[in-house]
């Protein structure tokens, strides 16, 4: 089994920034990708960004050059600092791990972190 807790959610103000982090624990060796999607209400569920154990990125359109994905390969641990937040990113954020493989399909997911950015 895989366990993967989140942190550092919460209420920040347009323009403001906010650090998730997620922690990796239990059968995690066949996992090289770490990532994270968020889910608004009413909305799909949409990927933000994804982190292989190399080092190489990815990002959705829409956070592109805001958000960036870093990864603590001896922590198990992947991060997700925010920048220029917008109403738009009000979302529950969820941390997931995965194979790698022509397209990522995570095996499986934090609980979720709600971010709500508003004034």
């Amino acid at each position: 089994q895989v366990q993967l807790v989140e942190s550092g959610g919460g209420l920040v103000q347009p323009g403001g920034s906010l650090r998730l982090s997620c922690a990796a624990s239990g059968r995690i060796l066949n996992f090289s990708v770490m990532g994270w999607y968020r889910q608004a209400p009413g909305k799909q569920r949409e990927s933000v960004a994804t982190i292989t154990n190399g080092g190489s990125t990815t990002y959705g359109d829409s956070v592109k050059g805001r958000f960036t994905i870093t990864r603590d390969n001896a922590k198990n641990t992947v991060y997700l600092q925010m920048n220029s937040l917008k109403p738009d990113d009000t979302a529950v954020y969820y941390c997931n791990i995965g194979a790698a493989g022509l397209v990522y399909r995570p095996s499986y997911w934090g609980q979720g972190t709600q971010v709500t950015v508003s004034s």
